[in-house]
């Protein structure tokens, strides 16, 4: 979830930070665009109907990163593990990846749904669409967020969308990041802990998120339980980034035995399977119930097994004489670089009698010059009035290098990242020293109650706001 998470390390050196001072110029960006309200400094403005606006826009677009390679800072870093190379602040996007989880949060309608369905069937449906609704917004996201230090937390309470959400980093070696989100109406439970493994292959870095994502519906005491795809950027070397997701998606209700598998297809030689996925949900005997197909950075849909084969099995007859359209073509120059980013110019091939689960949120016009954010994301580093008063301490929005570099000072967020490291480090020598072990605040670890497997699971309390052994971190 973000590919880059895991590679700031607070064992590295900050050799590389002289690369933060080579920016190129801004963009232009109307200055009337730069909030619905025309406020600053997260004002926000209350409706008529007194749900609360949000931001629509970053107080400053992103530099250019036209001037930079990611392999200029790679190559020197060869044989060394990836969680101990330091990024210049240009790669990043500012957010730390604590708020990049809350992302799962912006089609929670999907959660809404799935607890308005009496069908068990159709509450699948619903939970498979999140599944994938959640790893959409990393669409042609190819910054990376902000690495949390440890004990840093983020929290998100959004009475308009119907929860509240709070986020711990729990572990620094290995990066672990334990969310927790409740319905505001006690309609469910939404939590779990997200450790990317990361590869470097060469051309691509590969990010595994290991740790278990867990869906508790109350009203019908149902868990489900899954595992995110395997994402990997590539061109690290020379050419554009491209981001693809790929893998096998299983997704497990526990109170009724049914099953959702979701196939993350890797997008091949031609570009021809980028972005698809295609699954089923099947019932506790292996009975195949409906089929899913569509593509995560547009919409799912699903049908039932009959219709599906069949479509399938006319599709592949004609498929030697098809002749495509030049939409459905691959556009490819015979100049590319076989890893260039595969351009698809189709879209997903509606099967007749097909039933919408999902289709992914139109982005803000100016989303190019705020790192290709989606509304929910532009949102979540809004520090409104009075809000330092009430947060943790160890809150993302009061993190400098973040704030500095939302606000277009890239100098000032480079120091202070830098700092903020080494306050990190020397905190860590002095626990040695002391022999002081680092204990968690609002989660610990124990086992996930579902699967068996170890997690981090919600403690509680922090909704109640008594922040007084919160450690100084910033």
């Amino acid at each position: 979830y973000g590919f880059y998470t895991g590679f700031d390390s607070d064992n590295s050196s900050g050799d590389f930070s002289e690369a933060n001072h080579k920016v190129a110029e801004m963009l232009d960006l109307d200055p009337h665009q730069s909030n619905r309200t025309g406020k600053h400094n997260g004002e926000t403005e209350i409706q008529e109907n007194g749900i609360k606006r949000h931001r629509t826009s970053l107080p400053a677009p992103m530099f250019s990163r036209s001037d930079f390679s990611v392999w200029s800072i790679l190559k020197k870093c060869i044989g060394l593990e990836l969680s101990k190379i330091t990024m210049p602040i240009v790669f990043n996007e500012p957010l730390s990846f604590l708020q990049r989880i809350t992302e799962y949060m912006e089609h929670i309608y999907l959660i809404n749904k799935a607890c308005s369905h009496a069908d068990p069937l159709e509450r699948m449906q619903a939970v498979a669409a999140f599944a994938v609704s959640a790893v959409a917004s990393q669409w042609e996201r190819t910054g990376k967020p902000f690495n949390p230090l440890l004990g840093e937390t983020y929290e998100l309470t959004r009475e308009d969308l119907g929860f509240r959400f709070i986020s711990e980093q729990v572990s620094h070696h290995p990066p672990i990041s334990a969310f927790y989100s409740e319905g505001l109406n006690k309609d469910f439970i939404f939590h779990g802990s997200i450790y990317p493994k990361l590869k470097f292959w060469g051309k691509s870095i590969e990010a595994e998120p290991r740790g278990t994502i867990t869906l508790e519906l109350l009203k019908y005491n149902e868990a489900y339980t899954w595992t995110n795809p395997t994402c990997c950027v590539h061109n690290v070397i020379i050419g554009k980034l491209w981001l693809e997701q790929y893998g096998t998606v299983e997704i497990v209700n526990h109170s009724t035995g049914d099953k959702c598998v979701l196939n993350f297809k890797p997008c091949g030689l031609f570009g021809k399977e980028l972005h698809r996925v295609e699954g089923y949900i099947q019932d506790k005997n292996r009975k195949k119930l409906c089929m899913i197909y569509g593509k995560w950075t547009e919409c799912l849909w699903c049908t039932d097994p009959t219709t599906y084969e069949t479509y399938k099995k006319n599709e592949k007859r004609g498929g030697e004489q098809k002749k495509l359209k030049p939409s459905e073509d691959v556009i490819k120059s015979e100049n590319d670089e076989a890893d260039d980013m595969p351009e698809v110019q189709d879209t997903v091939q509606f099967i007749p009698g097909s039933k919408l689960l999902w289709r992914i949120n139109c982005r803000p016009p100016n989303s190019s010059q705020m790192y290709n954010f989606t509304s929910f994301a532009v949102s979540l580093n809004e520090l409104e009035k009075g809000m330092e008063a009430i947060l943790a301490p160890t809150d993302c929005r009061l993190r400098p290098d973040i704030r500095n570099m939302e606000n277009g000072n890239m100098d000032v967020a480079s120091k202070e990242k830098e700092r903020l490291e080494e306050k990190q480090r020397a905190a860590r020598k002095e626990r040695a020293k002391d022999e002081v072990e680092w204990h968690t605040r609002w989660f610990h670890q124990g086992t996930n109650p579902y699967t068996g497997t170890s997690d981090w699971l919600y403690s509680g309390g922090y909704f109640d706001r008594n922040f007084s052994d919160c450690p100084d971190i910033y």
